[in-house]
C-alpha cells in the first residue's frame, strides 16, 4: 500500500491539481494504469457535497493527465455494498469534512477492516488524513467542541500510519475556538506526552512500504512545543 495523507491535493483558490513538493511526479510513479477509484465521503447523509466534490476532485486529476476506469462513491446510500466496492478498488480517496462525523462512518463500515488487505494507493485529505491514523487526534474544529467537556478528541482511525496530522496549518494556527486558541490551549497541552505533526496545504506524508515521508512544510507539536521540521520543498524522514 502506498499513501498520499494530504492537507489537501489542489492549489487553494483553484481546482488545479498542486504539484508541489513532488506530488504529482509521485503520483504518476504509483497510479494504477487501470485506476478503479472508490472516493468515501466523510459524511454519509451529504449526498449532494459527496457528489459535488467527488465530480471536482475527479475533473482536476483528469485535467492533470490521470485517468480512471472507473470512478465510485461510497457514502451512506451504498453503505452496505462498502466490502465490494473496497474490494473491487485500487485507489481509494478519503475525503475532507468534519473528522468525528468521518470517523463514526468509517467505523459503521468497518473500513478498517476491509483495509488490512488492500494493496492499492490511497489519497488522503484533510479530515481523510487525519482519520487514517491508528489513533486519529480530532481537535475541536466546530463551535461548542472545544468547551464540551464530552467531546472526544482521540478516536480509532484505520491505522495506515502512527502519525497523527494536523492539516491546514497555515491557515488555522491563529484560529480561536470557544475562547481557545486551537494550537496554544488547546492542541499543545493535549500534545504532552504525545507527538502530532501540523502541515500546510500542499506538504503530505508520504508512506511506502512502510516508509514514511512528510514531504513540505511541517512542523512538530510535542510536550507543548511547536517547532518546525521542514520548509517547502524539503523532506523528513520519519
Amino acid at each position: 500500500m502506498v499513501c498520499f495523507l494530504t492537507s489537501r491535493t489542489d492549489i487553494p483558490d483553484t481546482w488545479d491539481l498542486n504539484p508541489a513538493n513532488r506530488f504529482k511526479e509521485e503520483l504518476e510513479r504509483h497510479f494504477p494504469k487501470r485506476c478503479r477509484a472508490l472516493q468515501i465521503c466523510s459524511d454519509p447523509d451529504g449526498w449532494d457535497r459527496t457528489d459535488y466534490y467527488a465530480a471536482v476532485l475527479r475533473g482536476s486529476f483528469e485535467d492533470a493527465g490521470f485517468r480512471f476506469e472507473s470512478y465510485l462513491t461510497l457514502d451512506g446510500r451504498n453503505a452496505d455494498k462498502a466490502e465490494e466496492l473496497v474490494g473491487a478498488s485500487n485507489l481509494l480517496i478519503l475525503s475532507g469534512g468534519h473528522v468525528p462525523t468521518q470517523n463514526r462512518f468509517f467505523g459503521r463500515i468497518g473500513l478498517r477492516g476491509l483495509m488490512k488487505g488492500f494493496d492499492g494507493v490511497v489519497i488522503g485529505i484533510s479530515a481523510g488524513s487525519m482519520n487514517s491514523a491508528d489513533t486519529v487526534y480530532a481537535h475541536p474544529e466546530e463551535e461548542g467542541e472545544a468547551a464540551d467537556p464530552a467531546y472526544q478528541r482521540f478516536l480509532t482511525g484505520l491505522g495506515l500510519t502512527k502519525t497523527m496530522l494536523l492539516p491546514h496549518y497555515q491557515a488555522i494556527k491563529d484560529d480561536v475556538l470557544d475562547g481557545l486558541h486551537v494550537f496554544r490551549d488547546i492542541a499543545c497541552p493535549d500534545s504532552m506526552g504525545r507527538t502530532f505533526y501540523a502541515v500546510c496545504d500542499g506538504s503530505y506524508l508520504f508512506i511506502d512500504s512502510g516508509r514514511e515521508e512528510i514531504r513540505g512544510e511541517a512542523y512538530m507539536i510535542k510536550d507543548g512545543v511547536i517547532s518546525q521540521i521542514a520548509s517547502d520543498g524539503e523532506t523528513v524522514e520519519l
